[in-house]
C-alpha cells in the first residue's frame, strides 16, 4: 500500500480550498483519506498554510511520501 501526503480540494468553484491529507495513492483525490493533517487556502494574500509538523513527521517516518506540491508547501511552512 504506498501511502500520499496530498490535496484534498475542497471550495466552491473558481474558489479552492485545499485540506492537506494522508491517503491511500489507489484512493481518487476527492475520495477516502487515512487523516487530515492540515489545510492551505490559496485566495488569502499571502497564501494560509497551517499543517501539523507533528502528524506530517509521524507518517514521514512510517514511509508516507509526499506529493510535489505538499513537498513545497512543507517547505514554506518550515517543516
Amino acid at each position: 500500500m504506498a501511502v500520499k501526503i496530498r490535496l484534498k480540494r475542497m471550495g466552491a468553484k473558481k474558489a479552492p480550498f485545499y485540506r492537506v491529507v494522508v491517503a491511500d495513492s489507489r484512493y481518487p483525490r476527492e475520495g477516502r483519506f487515512i487523516e487530515e493533517i492540515g489545510t492551505y487556502n490559496p485566495l488569502t494574500e499571502p497564501a494560509q498554510i497551517n499543517i501539523d509538523a507533528e502528524k506530517v513527521q509521524k507518517w514521514i517516518k512510517n514511509g508516507a511520501q509526499p506529493t510535489d506540491i505538499v513537498r513545497k508547501l512543507l517547505k514554506k511552512s518550515g517543516i
